[in-house]
């Protein structure tokens, strides 16, 4: 055996070697192809969406648009084109949310509202915020991000929020202004 035949097996073995040992099965990664992860898996628009309970209507969500990434590990839903979101109560007193844009993360149950976010209690009450956060698991409210919160005759503005969903716990953080209107 001549030395370049020698040097083309020591060298062409090793590589064959390793590229079938790097083989896998990626059965699961072949069914994937025509599916990107940047894309959303469904697309629904012209959503007027009512939840119920015990036959009561609890919430409507209104949305032109709504974008599925259920076919991602870390899944949402995101509306691009903003929400208006009614909550009724016991009494069926409503509350308003409404935001230029938000996304659902179905894991954490976490929801993120942006842009020209303005939500409206039953009793009044209204924050206006750039972005709010809202854990649907501590029904809790808040932002780091300028807000301004009135409630009865004070209007207060602040650089962040914090409360429950029902204003009873509501605290504007680092207070940059407090003004009190005529009746």
């Amino acid at each position: 055996m001549d030395l370049n035949h020698s040097f083309k097996v020591f060298f062409v073995c090793p590589v064959v070697l390793s590229l079938f040992l790097s083989c896998k099965n990626n059965f699961e990664e072949v069914k994937k192809i025509g599916i990107s992860e940047n894309e959303p898996i469904g697309i629904a628009e012209h959503i007027n969406l009512k939840y119920t309970d015990s036959g009561r209507v609890t919430a409507n969500l209104k949305s032109p648009k709504m974008l599925d990434y259920s076919n991602r590990e870390f899944a949402f839903n995101e509306f691009p084109d903003g929400i208006d979101l009614d909550l009724f109560d016991e009494q069926n007193q409503k509350s308003n949310v409404i935001a230029d844009y938000a996304i659902v993360y179905d894991k954490t149950g976490i929801i993120d509202l942006q842009g020209h976010v303005v939500l409206s209690s039953t009793n009044k009450d209204t924050l206006f915020a750039e972005q709010l956060y809202y854990d649907q698991n501590r029904e809790w409210l808040f932002t780091n991000k300028p807000v301004t919160f009135r409630t009865g005759r004070d209007v207060i503005n602040g650089k962040g929020f914090d409360s429950d969903t029902k204003f009873t716990k509501a605290q504007v953080l680092e207070i940059d202004g407090i003004i009190t209107l005529d009746e």
